[in-house]
């Protein structure tokens, strides 16, 4: 199909926002160096013979008469070895051995970029090798904990490895192929600024820049092949074999996260059958995280501490007894705690999409979801999501419906999806749903979107579509509205609508158009 003309746009984004990110890793050294004293680099033989750069930091107490738990911390993609040097230096203080290491293909580690494959999973369990020969690590508790790359590489090494008993895995992913291709659209913008971050600090393998290529280019011949890629990488693929093993798993991701979006984990956990605990946040990929990496108080790893400390030191100290989920509100910024998944939409409302309403493609309305990071970092910080003046969308590229006004507060929780029926005057499309809070003046703050596309399909014949939005915790004040706008451009995302293409949405009375709001039990 050719590379996209928002590909090129978004990849230069995507260059700027991994240049970005370099500076900031190169910030952190000095201060993680000055934070951990006694820290020891060492050279750790991964798969292959691959040499993997590593540090172990271990109890001051430490004297050869006893052995204490073992954590090991990939690290996240793009990030030195020093990244989590203030967080072992924690853990080493409470009473584990703590072995930090660079995955393969970055910086000085030896390999090339596998992106979570096989090479990657066996360094981990090659590294807890190296640690249960070299360091008074207990071979009976181990762990494993990583932000972002780390967090997958974890998830996936518990799979393949019964020797870990506790994992804590931040901002990553269950579903590769979910988090940047959800509803078969390409979330340009981050995967653009993955690429970029893994060209400047790393190796990408053949395979890695070949799936790149694909994926920019929209080449449906090479769909299967992209998928195939990404399920091999997916800790979903392997759930049952984590459930066997049984180790206790903590995750926590961000509502907002551009790069893995927080459904994907909300499934997966779900169908995990041990001790498991499942936190969301306000924020973007690994800013609920980010103050840790300092050495700074932070919750997801004061939660994180908590859980290794009973799983693997057995401390009493309640955080099995307390609600597993826990969801922080972007509205209000408390916690809430639920027994599972299912229990964070208690009940449902739907808001009617009804009549015809046909728009025209190619045109961005004005509704959007934001620029990577920017945009949540300001939700998590200030309150402020990306915004549109409702009443101003030219209805010739949006379709627009709206709720009542709501006479008390909608604590939105949860899931919303969209069920429609689409007619296209072209075989492919893309779409993109906006869920808005609507003031009394119009304007919208955005609650969540997610985009869809469609290829294959008969022009001027209708078909039915079902989409889940991003799952997020938002309160709607009182007197204000829902709205749901359907537009076909945003600039997260490669849109596949021909020139000149038409959409229609009808609501047929045997199947009427509708969007579900999950909503907190009051």
């Amino acid at each position: 199909m050719g590379l996209h003309r928002h590909a090129l746009r978004t990849t230069a984004v995507g260059a700027v926002s991994a240049a970005l990110i370099t500076g900031g890793t190169l910030g952190l050294t000095p201060t993680a160096r000055a934070a951990t004293g006694g820290v020891r680099f060492v050279d750790i033989t991964g798969d292959g013979g691959t040499v993997l750069k590593g540090n172990v930091v271990t109890p001051a107490d430490s004297d050869g008469t006893r052995t204490y738990p073992l954590i090991v911390l990939p690290t996240s993609w793009g990030l030195p070895q020093v990244e989590y040097l203030a967080q072992a230096q924690k853990l080493a203080d409470s009473g584990y051995v703590v072995v930090g290491y660079n995955v393969r293909g970055f910086w000085q580690s030896g390999g090339e970029i596998e992106v979570a494959g096989p090479p990657d999973v066996a360094d981990t369990s090659k590294v807890i090798d190296w640690a249960l020969a070299n360091t008074p690590a207990d071979a009976r508790r181990i762990g494993v904990a990583g932000v972002s790359y780390g967090a997958g590489i974890s998830l996936l090494a518990a799979e393949h490895d019964k020797r870990i008993k506790a994992v804590a895995a931040l901002s990553g992913w269950a579903d590769l192929i979910d988090s940047i291709y959800s509803g078969r659209t390409e979330h340009t913008q981050a995967t653009a600024l993955l690429g970029g971050v893994g060209a400047l600090t790393g190796r990408p393998s053949a395979e890695l820049r070949q799936t790149l290529e694909g994926f920019f280019s929209s080449d449906l011949s090479k769909e299967q092949e992209m998928i195939a890629w990404g399920r091999k990488r997916s800790p979903e693929t392997y759930v049952d074999q984590l459930d066997k093993n049984g180790p206790a798993v903590f995750m926590a991701n961000a509502w907002g996260d551009t790069i893995f979006p927080p459904n994907q984990y909300a499934r997966f956990y779900e169908e995990l059958t041990g001790p498991k605990r499942l936190e969301f946040r306000p924020g973007d990929h690994a800013t609920a995280e980010l103050s840790g990496l300092f050495g700074v108080p932070n919750d997801v790893w004061k939660d994180t501490g908590r859980w290794f400390d009973h799983y693997l030191r057995g401390e009493d100290n309640g955080i099995d007894r307390e609600q597993p989920v826990q969801l922080k509100s972007r509205s209000t910024g408390g916690y809430e705690g639920y027994p599972d998944w299912k229990s964070v939409g208690a009940t449902t409302r739907k808001i009617a999409l009804a009549g015809t309403t046909t728009i025209y493609t190619n045109i961005d309305s004005g509704a959007d979801g934001g620029i990577i990071f920017l945009s949540s970092v300001l939700d998590q910080l200030a309150r402020v999501p990306p915004m549109a003046a409702i009443p101003l969308l030219p209805r010739r590229w949006a379709a627009v419906w709206q709720s009542e006004r709501y006479a008390s507060a909608q604590q939105v929780r949860g899931t919303a999806r969209l069920h429609t029926t689409l007619t296209p005057t072209k075989e492919s499309g893309t779409l993109v749903a906006y869920l808005y809070d609507v003031g009394p003046l119009g304007l919208g703050k955005l609650v969540s979107n997610a985009p869809y596309t469609f290829h294959g399909q008969t022009p001027g014949k209708a078909f039915g579509v079902d989409l889940d939005l991003y799952s997020t915790a938002y309160d709607v004040p009182a007197g204000h509205r829902l709205a749901l706008v359907v537009d076909t451009v945003d600039p997260l995302y490669i849109e596949h609508n021909p020139s000149g293409a038409q959409l229609t949405f009808s609501s047929p009375a045997n199947d009427p158009s509708y969007v579900s709001i999950p909503l907190r039990e009051q």
